[in-house]
């Protein structure tokens, strides 16, 4: 393949982390009088990052509270309910023996994206790990893709992103990146090709197929 960078979201691309979010917003909202909310609802609400998400269950004026009472939680409970995703691993072992640069491009809250790829034993295949408060921008905003090459000493012309959501399509489109959908996250295939998504696959291990780590399936 031409393609010498892989950009990587975390949340519903490399890991499942789904149930401890979950279980912060549930922990958080009744707190505030607001019922908890079910797991779909969150499914459907994460990806822009925090406080965007929070802004799908309590008022403009109430987020910043909310988000007092969720962070202090979140980090004593990150590590409680994450996974990796399959084949997520062996794709970036593979990749990273074959040359290429890999890295987590995600719009989760960044310390905690570090930690929580260091507990899962994949920072060793990860050239770099950037998220949330890293920067003054998310996932799709122009210079946070800026930011993240000019880390990696990468081209736009030889990058892609791997993703799972329409800010991932968005944040690949707005580059000009190569972009790798699956639907192992918060949206189907109809709705990343809806955002804009050519390539999409059911998961990790389809990808490595069609690159040609087979080996990277198991």
């Amino acid at each position: 393949m031409r393609l010498r960078t892989f950009l990587f979201d975390l949340d519903g691309t490399l890991i499942d982390h789904l149930p401890a979010i979950h279980r912060c917003y549930c922990y958080t909202l009744p707190k505030l009088g607001y019922p908890a909310p079910t797991y779909e609802a969150v499914r459907r609400a994460i990806g822009g990052g925090l406080p965007k998400a929070m802004g799908n269950f309590v008022p403009a004026d109430r987020v910043a509270e909310a988000l007092a009472i969720y962070r202090p939680h979140w980090q004593e409970t990150l590590l409680e309910g994450v996974s990796l995703l399959p084949g997520a691993e062996g794709l970036l072992r593979h990749l990273k023996a074959s040359g290429r640069q890999t890295a987590v491009f995600t719009n989760k809250h960044g310390p905690s994206a570090r930690i929580i790829c260091d507990h899962l034993g994949i920072s060793p295949w990860l050239d770099d790990i950037v998220g949330a408060e890293d920067t003054a921008w998310l996932k799709p905003e122009p210079e946070f893709n800026a930011w993240m090459l000019d880390r990696l000493a990468a081209a736009n012309e030889t990058t892609c992103l791997v993703g799972d959501s329409p800010y991932d399509v968005a944040a690949a489109r707005v580059a000009g990146w190569a972009f790798f959908g699956v639907t192992t996250g918060t949206h189907s295939a109809a709705e990343l090709r809806e955002a804009g998504a050519d390539q999409v696959e059911a998961n990790l291990a389809s990808w490595a197929r069609i690159w040609g780590f087979e080996a990277a399936q198991q």
